[in-house]
């Protein structure tokens, strides 16, 4: 009887220590990540999210489509101009990354052109300040989906950017057209013939 009472002793305080430990744990990943947005993860392996909403959208791929960014940039302006999505995006081609351009890149143009512009001179001023144009990621997958997504093996393809990235000659800042879910990348996979076990894009 005492044996078993013991055992319900520790049993409780065992209980107790994991709670305690992981609520320490979400709380100090919180005041880790204060720096980004909710829905984009640090890059840092945790245990949990942060809170029940983020761990929701998680499960239920939820993203915000419209992101609110520093500058309005015009996709659709630019386009109309001659310039392709390379002259800035010029990773695209050759690694997983698209890259986006530096303020440098974007003042090599805007020394001279449009720079009465609001948006031109906000751009401005962070090139004066030395800071980079702290854009916000609009296309992403979750963590947990344990994805490897490179952009060149696409480009080498000859996918076009609009079929994930919607018509940016219609856009001004870009919204999340695609749900990027996986019945979308096998759906495309296998219309073009490409690779569709697992590990050709999960790790």
């Amino acid at each position: 009887m005492a044996l078993s009472k013991v055992r319900t002793n520790l049993g409780v305080v065992l209980v107790v220590a994991v709670v305690i430990a992981t609520l320490a744990s979400c709380s100090s990943d919180k005041a880790k990540q204060a720096g980004h947005p909710s829905y984009v993860t640090s890059g840092q392996f945790t245990t949990a999210h942060p809170n029940m909403s983020d761990t929701l959208k998680d499960y239920f791929d939820v993203y915000p489509t419209h992101v609110q960014q520093p500058i309005a940039f015009t996709h659709k302006m630019h386009l109309e101009h001659g310039m392709q999505c390379t002259d800035c995006h010029k990773g695209v081609a050759e690694g997983p990354d698209a890259t986006i351009p530096n303020v440098q890149l974007c003042m090599t143009c805007h020394q001279v052109i449009a720079t009465d512009k609001p948006e031109i001179k906000k751009v401005a001023a962070y090139q004066k300040e030395g800071e980079e144009i702290p854009w916000r990621r609009v296309n992403w997958f979750y963590q947990s989906a344990h994805v490897k997504f490179y952009h060149s093996p696409h480009i080498r393809a000859g996918i076009d950017c609009a079929a994930c990235h919607g018509d940016m000659r219609q856009e001004t800042t870009a919204v999340r057209k695609a749900g990027l879910d996986m019945g979308f990348c096998l759906n495309c996979h296998k219309k073009y013939k490409a690779p569709t076990d697992c590990m050709t894009c999960h790790y």
